[in-house]
């Protein structure tokens, strides 16, 4: 919160995310997989569950507005930008299951951001199995329902980013003027990470590490300069390992230089991330990287591994001037939502 007599800053929340309270049982809707689904347990929370097998409690603040709002208001958030739970993105299910369950998310999200539009914005959920599919609920989402843009994964079952069907929706989105907000899932190596929390610890940040240079090392943004496209908990471990990423298209550009001639180096500030990295001297180096005009302040509330006071990190570091602070707060969403301050906070 701001201290006594600072003037307040549009502050927004990029990275949070919400599910509705309640949704069909979607293995007995499709017939087959391990689809989430939600059991209210006592206390008022949830239980959330991958066919029998429990994956997370949640609080009523995952699900309820209201409560939102109040912890909003107790935090210094102006708006929050809603997006599923990762998990939900289910791209193994079969297209046109995953388009289903993508329009059920998204009209929740639409239900809740027309009860308080100037508090919430929202990221829809689009079914990236099938490039088509994704590219009309996309344009659903941002022509009928009056969202920013969409939230996807680091990969689709296993292709990264660099992917053609990947790369069909993200030109379709840079020609929607739709925000891109990529957020990991579905980590690599669990085989080798059942102890510790170690896939969300390390496999996260590595998923969102593997996302970045692929559409780096593709040409992908070189190809769509005008796309918004961001990235949760500050890039992940991108930002420690640029100098090695650099490195190694220098000395071996026979497979990193492949697809583009553009250095990774030099596409540093074509894309977005959040400032989710629990760390002052990281933030330092992150902003120095992209640039303060690229990263947003985004907490991943309302999940134990966010930041509990949103913006607190921003607000801690007396290096920052007023001005890059308010860019921090809300200015870089505002640009990456494609949205203006007088659509918020009446």
């Amino acid at each position: 919160m701001p201290g006594d007599g600072e003037q307040h800053q549009l502050t927004i929340d990029l990275h949070t995310h919400i599910l509705p309270k309640k949704w069909p049982d979607l293995k007995e809707r499709y017939g087959y997989g391990d689809f989430l689904r939600i059991e209210h347990i006592d206390g008022g929370c949830g239980r959330l569950f991958q066919g029998d097998k429990a994956f997370r409690d949640v609080e009523p603040n995952c699900w309820d507005p209201e409560i939102r709002l109040e912890e909003c208001d107790r935090t210094g958030v102006d708006v929050q930008v809603l997006s599923t739970v990762p998990v939900m993105f289910s791209y193994w299910a079969k297209p046109k299951d995953g388009l289903d369950l993508s329009q059920i998310l998204n009209d929740h999200l639409a239900t809740v951001v027309r009860q308080s539009p100037h508090r919430f914005a929202a990221l829809g959920t689009i079914p990236l199995q099938d490039s088509s599919l994704a590219q009309r609920e996309m344009e659903r989402c941002v022509r009928e329902l009056g969202f920013a843009g969409v939230q996807i994964g680091t990969h689709v079952n296993g292709a990264n980013l660099d992917d053609p069907g990947v790369r069909d929706v993200l030109a379709a989105a840079e020609d929607l003027g739709a925000a891109v907000f990529v957020h990991p899932w579905d980590m690599l190596g669990r085989d080798r990470m059942e102890k510790y929390w170690l896939p969300w610890l390390v496999g996260m940040p590595t998923e969102t590490a593997v996302a970045i240079v692929s559409l780096l090392l593709s040409g992908t943004l070189d190809a769509l300069p005008k796309l918004r496209i961001g990235f949760a908990h500050g890039g992940g471990s991108f930002p420690g390992l640029i100098g090695r990423i650099q490195h190694g298209y220098d000395v071996r550009p026979d497979l990193c230089a492949t697809e583009t001639s553009t250095k990774p180096i030099q596409q540093l500030g074509k894309f977005y991330v959040d400032s989710l990295v629990h760390d002052a001297a990281q933030l330092k180096h992150l902003i120095g990287l992209v640039g303060v005009e690229k990263v947003a302040l985004g907490s991943d509330y309302p999940f134990p591994l966010g930041e509990a006071q949103p913006g607190s990190l921003i607000r801690s570091m007396p290096e920052f001037s007023p001005e890059e602070r308010a860019r921090l707060l809300g200015g870089t969403a505002l640009e990456f939502l494609g949205a203006t301050e007088d659509q918020f906070v009446k």
